[in-house]
């Protein structure tokens, strides 16, 4: 069972945290390369538009993974970041929905079928993640996508640029409010693999979709 914040925050992270905040590095949104583009002034409007619509499929519903994920834990230390971190992802997920309404229907792109039922599968995998009933993986699921958000949120900003969108939410503090609480956990060795296992599979998930989104630009650009 995870303790409640031990007051390590500021020093190097270890265990759990040292693995998700690797992860969250190395393998998630921040690392992708179409990613990167689309949160440059380079990005086309129809590949951030195609993003957009993909996300608002894999994460435009309620209940979302922070929802899930509350639902599972017994934790107190964790369901009280997870009821803060849930309100933050409301709202982002409202602006996800306005934004895939600003910014019009989705590209025409080849292999459209296969592609919308490879997306709705990682939906599917990452609902699986969050309701997971091995102790500390949906805890581990949620924290990594919160951790990951702040890069997406990148990608979603300069799409609102590009439409006049302003987004209505400041994402800065609940990101410094996921690295305080991940950094502060103290769990036992099973709770630490179940988190880690719950971060690694949900940033694959995400990893899996950019990868699949730059596949859709490459095919569309070749039209």
């Amino acid at each position: 069972m995870m303790a409640t914040i031990l007051g390590n925050v500021g020093l190097k992270p270890t265990g759990a945290a040292a693995t998700i905040l690797t992860l969250v590095a190395s393998d998630g949104t921040a690392a992708s390369p179409h990613a990167a583009t689309l949160g440059s002034a380079t990005a086309t409007l129809r590949d951030l538009t195609d993003a957009v619509h993909a996300l608002a499929v894999v994460h435009g519903a309620f209940p979302g993974i922070v929802d899930h994920a509350m639902a599972r834990t017994t934790d107190d230390a964790a369901r009280d970041w997870l009821i803060a971190a849930g309100a933050a992802m409301t709202a982002e997920r409202s602006m996800l929905i306005r934004l895939a309404s600003a910014v019009g229907p989705l590209p025409s792109t080849p292999n459209q079928a296969a592609s919308q039922a490879a997306i709705l599968g990682q939906r599917h995998t990452l609902e699986m993640l969050a309701q997971s009933d091995r102790n500390g993986c949906a805890t581990g699921t949620a924290l990594a996508f919160v951790l990951d958000w702040a890069a997406v949120r990148r990608v979603l900003d300069s799409c609102a640029d590009r439409v006049g969108l302003r987004a209505a939410t400041d994402f800065t503090a609940t990101s410094i409010a996921a690295h305080a609480f991940v950094e502060g956990v103290d769990a036992t060795p099973p709770v630490e693999r179940a988190m880690a296992f719950g971060a690694q599979q949900m940033l694959a998930q995400h990893r899996g979709l950019w990868h699949l989104l730059a596949a859709r630009a490459t095919a569309r650009a070749q039209l």
